[in-house]
């Protein structure tokens, strides 16, 4: 309850009442008067009240709300004499209907009963201010009022007690002060008494704001914070509460300037975390309510007052969780298994993923390597391309998206690309899959093995110098190892990269992509050729003698 700021005058009451009661009677004798003549041109009506001179009285108060006169020539009305007007008087006859209504009010006044009224004030006058109520005006002290005399009161809704009627003079006289005194010591009886028993009492929700919610106790309001509204900690009472429902309350604390009573619901329920050991466990699998949903993740409902956090890397074993509202709905109902109890910070989390199946273990079990599957580029990165295979992904390395290995992933692939994969390795401990499609199609090595075998002569550039020996550049994707011993005659030391050699295969293996070449046997390779085709052709023409001295240029 809020009140003005009060100024208390000290004035002689009963002086001040009678100076007001005389204000109010000058010329206000009420009479019975007949209508003698109506002048609608002139807005006036002439009344007959006894007198030497007839009264005038304005024609608009003897209209009806639609301009339709109430009376007619002859008719009597009752009229208060409000002055003159010359030697003519001027009387009123709605002044003579409040008149007569607040005598019938006193007459039927018991003053044995409480009456209470609820009015606005109209006007004020050198003791007080006059309330009007049901058309019925009342007078209330300055001393009585509980009103500012900085502040304008015209126009302000108040409720007073009536404490004196005088039915001689008509007039009552109607206190604020009496009431909101009599309230306050209310106030301070209930509040005490709250205070002292800390015990919950049945209150009723009065209002609901965005800050907590108004419950009243014995008729006096009482603000629960929404801090104060659930042991989870603050929260919205409008998603728990609804105006006129019932609820257990405990008294906090009451400030007596401001006159605000605090009040508490989570005091006058048991608080969970006292003993949460006995209600909860990590591991434990329990039902929850979806409540919130945030972008990082959702605020689940446990029942028994608590609350728990479920982070957006626990909702699924998809890695790609954009928004949790995409996998749940406020008021959904899950089973959730919880991880974390922090009982220092009364925090709880859970999650929900754990008590789904692994995709990785789904896919290990349903899949082997070398099995050759479907998948979509998911993303690219500078060392490879993720192909996701159902609900899981596998890398596909650069060095094996493709057999030239000058080409990255994202050179041939974009987010999105179907592609098809070899699997080539799975590890369900690490939660890794490694895939190629370079092993789908034929290698290099392998192209290059369909066209040459062991024996045959080539050539290549040497790329590479290693102490065991050179590599050599056999086409733009093949390449062949000549060991240190397989040189001769040539001399390790002299040579250099881009330098072009000759020799003869030596070993093929396509599987490992291997392949090694000698210039020493190509001496012996090129004897066994010369030896083939002398005996191929004219064996007169050149003895083995003139062909090994032409070889050795003697």
């Amino acid at each position: 309850m809020k009140f003005e700021d009060i100024e208390i005058e000290d004035v002689d009451f009963g002086a001040m009442l009678e100076e007001s009661f005389k204000k109010e009677e000058q010329g206000s004798n009420l009479v019975k008067g007949h209508i003698i003549k109506i002048n609608e041109e002139e807005e006036q009506a002439m009344i007959d009240i006894g007198r030497k001179n007839e009264a005038v009285i304005n024609l608009e108060q003897l209209k009806d709300k639609e301009g339709n006169l109430l009376f007619k020539e002859g008719d009597e009305i009752p009229v208060v004499i409000t002055g003159n007007r010359g030697e003519r008087p001027i009387v009123s006859y709605e002044l003579a209907k409040k008149r007569e209504a607040m005598n019938e009010f006193i007459s039927e006044y018991n003053e044995e009963q409480e009456y209470i009224i609820e009015g606005v004030v109209t006007r004020k006058n050198k003791g007080g201010y006059v309330v009007e109520c049901d058309g019925l005006d009342f007078f209330m002290p300055r001393t009585l009022s509980y009103l500012s005399a900085k502040n304008d009161v015209i126009g302000k809704k108040v409720k007073a007690l009536i404490v004196k009627v005088d039915k001689e003079k008509g007039s009552v006289v109607v206190s604020r002060k009496d009431l909101i005194e009599r309230d306050r010591a209310r106030t301070q009886e209930i509040v005490g008494a709250l205070l002292e028993s800390k015990d919950p009492v049945v209150g009723v929700v009065k209002k609901i704001t965005s800050y907590g919610m108004f419950v009243d106790v014995g008729g006096i309001d009482g603000l629960v914070h929404y801090s104060q509204i659930s042991h989870k900690g603050p929260v919205n009472p409008a998603k728990y509460f609804n105006e006129g429902d019932e609820v257990n309350v405990v008294a906090l604390e009451y400030d007596k300037k401001k006159r605000h009573l605090s009040l508490s619901v989570k005091e006058a329920n048991p608080d969970p975390w006292n003993n949460i050991n006995e209600i909860l466990e990590v591991g434990d699998t329990v039902s929850a309510t979806v409540s919130n949903i945030e972008p990082y993740g959702v605020f689940v409902d446990l029942g028994e007052d608590l609350e728990a956090f479920l982070h957006v890397s626990e909702i699924s074993w998809d890695k790609n969780v954009k928004h949790p509202k995409d996998y749940l709905a406020v008021g959904e109902e899950i089973n959730v298994e919880v991880i974390e109890i922090d009982r220092e910070n009364r925090r709880l989390r859970v999650s929900l993923k754990t008590l789904l199946p692994k995709p990785m273990e789904e896919f290990a079990q349903n899949h082997k390597v070398g099995d050759i599957v479907k998948g979509t580029v998911s993303s690219l990165t500078d060392f490879g391309a993720f192909v996701k295979i159902g609900a899981v992904e596998g890398l596909l390395h650069n060095q094996e998206a493709s057999w030239d290995k000058s080409v990255k992933a994202k050179d041939i692939f974009k987010i999105g690309d179907e592609v098809e994969v070899k699997i080539i390795k799975i590890d369900t401990d690490a939660g890794k899959i490694s895939l190629s499609r370079k092993a789908l199609e034929k290698s290099p090595v392998e192209v290059f093995a369909d066209a040459h075998k062991v024996g045959d002569i080539v050539s290549g550039t040497i790329k590479d110098k290693k102490d065991f020996g050179v590599f050599i550049a056999l086409n733009e994707n093949v390449d062949a190892l000549v060991r240190t011993e397989d040189l001769h005659p040539l001399k390790f030391d002299e040579i250099e990269p881009g330098q072009e050699i000759k020799g003869v295969i030596t070993h093929i293996d396509p599987k490992n992509d291997r392949i090694r070449v000698s210039v020493r046997r190509l001496e012996r390779q090129e004897e066994r050729e010369a030896l083939k085709h002398l005996n191929e052709g004219d064996e007169g023409s050149m003895t083995l003698g003139d062909l090994i001295k032409d070889k050795l240029g003697k």
